[in-house]
């Protein structure tokens, strides 16, 4: 089993969002998520969107980047700029990669579904290619 970790700034959104698809559409690949300031909770819409799409699992929390650091990853992915930018240097070497995806917090559902896609079609081709080629 191949394990991830999705970083973004809060671990509202976009890294909940991301941690959940993994975990319901990667055969053989765990995600974890947590956010360099994270916000403390979920974000309702972003938990919305994964209730909608079966895939919410009350496990999936906000949490600190420092909650997840001694565990050991695969792969690091940063879907925001300011997470890649303060991705701290972790106790073993792990490779990062970076996929950027606009912040949906305090706009409308619509964009929250959109993320979802964008998420969907952009981050798990990325994350497949990524175990194929290592």
């Amino acid at each position: 089993m191949k394990k991830v970790l999705i970083m973004c700034t809060g671990n509202s959104c976009r890294s909940i969002i991301g941690e959940a698809l993994v975990n319901a559409k990667l055969e053989g690949v765990e995600a974890k998520s947590a956010g360099v300031a994270p916000s403390g909770k979920v974000n309702p819409n972003a938990k919305k969107v994964l209730e909608a799409n079966g895939i919410w699992k009350d496990e999936y929390y906000s949490k600190h980047l420092n909650d997840v650091i001694d565990e050991d990853f695969d792969l690091v992915v940063t879907v925001c700029d300011n997470a890649k930018e303060t991705c701290p240097i972790f106790p073993k070497p792990t490779p990062k990669i970076h996929v950027g995806f606009e912040d949906p917090d305090g706009k409308e559902y619509a964009e929250f579904e959109k993320t979802y896609k964008e998420i969907e079609e952009e981050l798990l081709p990325k994350i497949e290619e990524f175990f194929k080629s290592n």
